[in-house]
């Protein structure tokens, strides 16, 4: 019979893989480093292959069929830990601990109402937030380290099943002196000539302001080097003269541009916003409560989006 890897394994490694330092993969383990180095070192006895490269010296080098196997264990420990969400899920629906990922332009606008409706509607949900950019929410939810994501497309989830929950229009935000100012709504192509200031490098939102006004990443406005880390530093950037934005409907119902003096005008056009959504893993055992989750958040945006 083939003896297996046992699951502590598989966590030293994938522990390994990520920190790519013995000490920190041990703590993340929660166990010595010695216990964390013996436990490889049996994985590879008993798989009769190299997964470390030794003549690396003192760095953290995987050989190929090592990088291999870092992948397989973590698919190995997701399909693991589904046994025991699947058997969570079943005793307690929409309860016990959810590890949501949120997308910096959505968590600071949307959470501080999300969040007190929805302990009061399931008082049993236990919330952890992770505050990242798309990407690296993504990745965290494909390593199975987040449960479910709450994003804006179109960005690229990774294959992850989604659910549409609002459409979060795009707002101009511009000086009241600005040429633009006097207009009910302001069409894309009005902002072929203008400053147009973005988030930096890594923002879904940047991307999706692009697209919205058909720019090609040459053409961005941040190209002398500004480029804002946020949207309270964009709406600071515009009040001071320095160009003009595009703000999400969520972000200026939640008073963003208030104290400033800022005129805000709709964008008017095709595709002119961006949509919110959940994201989670194909076949994820919680998918009933994510969709449950999705169907609350439908009607939680609404009233957000209507007043």
């Amino acid at each position: 019979m083939t003896l297996l890897p046992s699951p502590q394994q598989l966590r030293y490694l994938v522990a390994l893989a990520e920190s790519r330092h013995f000490g920190r993969a041990a703590r993340l383990c929660s166990v010595t480093q010695s216990t964390l180095s013996a436990g490889l070192l049996a994985l590879e006895r008993q798989l009769d292959c190299h997964i470390l490269d030794r003549a690396a010296g003192r760095h953290v080098v995987f050989t190929p069929l090592g990088l291999e196997l870092v992948e397989r264990a973590r698919t190995a420990l997701t399909s693991l830990e589904s046994v025991s969400e699947a058997a969570r899920a079943a005793r307690e629906p929409m309860g016990g601990p959810l590890r949501l990922g949120v997308i910096p332009t959505v968590g600071p606008f949307l959470l501080p109402t999300l969040m007190p409706a929805l302990r009061s509607a399931f008082p049993r949900l236990r919330l952890y937030l992770r505050e990242d950019t798309t990407a690296n929410l993504v990745d965290r939810l494909s390593a199975n380290r987040l449960d479910l994501l709450l994003l804006a497309t179109p960005c690229d989830c990774g294959g992850a099943d989604t659910m549409p929950v609002a459409r979060d229009g795009f707002m101009v935000a511009l000086l009241p002196s600005h040429r633009l100012a006097g207009e009910d709504a302001i069409p894309v192509a009005a902002l072929a000539t203008e400053r147009l200031l973005l988030l930096e490098d890594g923002h879904c939102l940047r991307d999706q302001a692009l697209a919205v006004c058909g720019l090609l990443a040459g053409d961005r406005g941040d190209q002398d080097g500004f480029a804002a880390t946020s949207l309270h530093t964009l709406v600071q950037m515009v009040a001071n003269g320095l160009g003009i934005t595009l703000l999400p409907q969520l972000a200026v119902a939640a008073g963003i541009t208030e104290g400033t003096g800022l005129v805000l005008r709709p964008l008017a056009g095709a595709g002119a916003w961006r949509t919110l959504g959940l994201a989670w893993r194909p076949n994820a055992p919680r998918s009933a409560d994510y969709r449950a989750l999705g169907s609350y958040l439908v009607e939680s945006c609404r009233d957000i989006f209507e007043n």
